[in-house]
């Protein structure tokens, strides 16, 4: 299991996790974007989204640290754009934590289903802090 930090940026993330792999002298990053994903007819991806990151990790001096750009239409507010991104292999463990977490929260994204994980969610705790909770059992795009 690890807590990592996460990252959001307003369009820009794409220039940024370049940056610091650059600063940091990291591997080039495999960066994501939000229209790489596999379309979905519920939900279709705006014009505007097809370009910016959905997900990109770089490990810098021995943590893993994650981006993403926000998708448009959805808050960012600059200095509130860090999350912790809670991994693990157990499911139950995700799931046990995440509904822990829920008490006094908000639940941003109920622990569903997604084409990298089989259990994701993502809350915001009763003292503010986000949280995004995921089952890796090894098989994750990224």
């Amino acid at each position: 299991m690890s807590v990592d930090v996460y990252l959001n940026f307003n369009g820009n993330c794409r220039e940024a996790v370049e940056y610091y792999a650059q600063v940091f002298g990291t591997e080039q990053p495999q960066i994501m974007s939000f229209g790489d994903s596999p379309p979905s007819p519920e939900f279709p991806l705006p014009e505007e989204a097809k370009h910016l990151v959905m997900h990109a990790r770089l490990n810098l001096l021995g943590s893993n640290v994650m981006f993403s750009d926000v998708f448009p239409g959805m808050p960012f507010v600059l200095g509130n754009n860090i999350s912790l991104a809670v991994g693990s292999k157990d499911m139950d463990e995700v799931k046990s934590l995440f509904h822990k977490m829920k008490e006094g929260g908000t639940v941003v994204m109920e622990l569903q289903e997604t084409f990298w994980s089989k259990c994701y969610g993502q809350l915001t705790d009763k003292f503010g802090i986000g949280w995004q909770f995921n089952y890796d059992n090894g098989e994750m795009v990224m």
